[in-house]
């Protein structure tokens, strides 16, 4: 018998809008005796068929759709194709830099496969039991890409353990990577060692951020708190600011920071390892000001159960940065966690304004770019939202 998901009445609802997730509540059962990763038939209550789907019996998230066609054949053929699709989707961003993001899970029909290109070289996380059934065929297929030298695995990102995977880290394909990487885009280099670091090695989903920055840093003071490999820096350095102060609870991240406005012939100014809350209240007291400030921290909620102590942190870094913020100044602020909407997000951040008893006005907004696309049916694929303030 095939093995086969049968969705609780009613439940269906969401599949036929082509949303690529069912969670274990929507299903009434599984017929047959389908392993981790197997291809299953996902039908209605009635026994309509509705698609194919990678099933994942440890998951909450049960199983993740790669057809919404029931007739679908999923096989290496049909997976090497996206990977290769998926890529050459990314050729336009050549001309301006020689790192993406090549795949970006649901968002290009690979649930749970994330591929991000640095010049010669692939980092591919898989982060679905789906996406660990295939890896072999999504190995061969990044490798088979023009110019790669290498797929370099890192599979240790939250969610794993939730679909009963381990974590992995290594060469998958090619050659062993070097320690350093040397990336361009728009004529700044940056030295990405993806091998150990946050993410893949680079905040590649502000790009868009980076050039925001080079468009209004001359001639200002500058903070760029949560710097990490320092790129906002070397940005306004490179583009006449008149002073940078760097802040990154990580040495390691500064030293990196350091090496990439070298790479530059850049000088980036002043350092400050710490905590981020409490090296920001250090410069409140110090009466410090800035006339532009790069807020952004990482995943601060991680599940929607952590939205609210996220707010908390969102709102005391943004009063903070509102009460650093020289008048006429900008802040250009960031959430990346997927559980607060752009309107919380804003609310957010209104209400630290409000509390620092200054007026701010949105000039701008920035998400991610091109190379993480958002599905109409999938709005969970957008996670990144920033706004673009100025102070009276």
């Amino acid at each position: 018998m095939e093995p086969t998901l049968v969705l609780r009445p009613g439940r269906d609802k969401s599949v036929r809008r082509h949303h690529p997730w069912i969670f274990s509540g929507s299903a009434a059962r599984i017929d047959g005796n389908p392993s981790a990763g197997d291809t299953v038939l996902v039908t209605s209550a009635t026994g309509e068929g509705l698609g194919r789907a990678a099933y994942s019996p440890d998951s909450r998230l049960r199983a993740r759709l790669w057809s919404f066609d029931p007739d679908t054949v999923v096989d290496e053929a049909l997976i090497a194709g996206r990977i290769v699709a998926a890529a050459a989707r990314r050729s336009a961003l050549a001309s301006i830099t020689d790192a993406c993001r090549l795949v970006f899970s649901e968002a290009d029909g690979v649930p749970g496969v994330i591929a991000d290109r640095y010049g010669d070289s692939i980092v591919v996380q898989l982060g679905s039991a789906g996406a660990e059934r295939w890896r072999e065929v999504i190995a061969d297929a990044l490798m088979s890409l023009p110019g790669v030298r290498c797929v370099y695995e890192r599979s240790d990102v939250d969610g794993r353990d939730r679909e009963g995977l381990a974590p992995r880290i290594g060469l998958m394909r090619g050659e062993e990577p070097d320690s350093e990487t040397i990336i361009n885009e728009r004529g700044y280099k940056y030295a990405v060692g993806f091998t150990a670091g946050q993410k893949t090695g680079f905040y590649l989903d502000q790009r868009d951020a980076r050039a925001a920055v080079a468009a209004v840093a001359s001639g200002r003071t500058v903070l760029n708190a949560f710097s990490y490999t320092g790129a906002f820096s070397v940005i306004a350095a490179a583009n006449g600011s008149a002073s940078v102060t760097s802040l990154d609870s990580s040495g390691l991240a500064l030293e990196g920071a350091r090496r990439n406005a070298e790479l530059n012939g850049v000088e980036v100014g002043e350092h400050i390892e710490g905590d981020a809350f409490a090296e920001l209240r250090t410069l409140r007291d110090r009466a410090r000001s800035f006339d532009l400030i790069l807020l952004d921290p990482p995943k601060l909620a991680q599940t929607e159960a952590q939205v609210a102590r996220a707010t908390r942190a969102y709102k005391d870094l943004n009063l903070l940065a509102a009460k650093l913020l020289n008048p006429g100044g900008i802040l250009m602020t960031f959430s990346c966690s997927g559980g607060v909407s752009d309107e919380l997000f804003q609310k957010v951040v209104a209400g630290a304004a409000l509390d620092a008893k200054r007026n701010l006005r949105i000039v701008g907004k920035l998400s991610q770019p091109s190379d993480h696309p958002v599905p109409l049916a999938f709005p969970e694929a957008a996670y990144l939202k920033g706004l673009i303030l100025e102070a009276e």
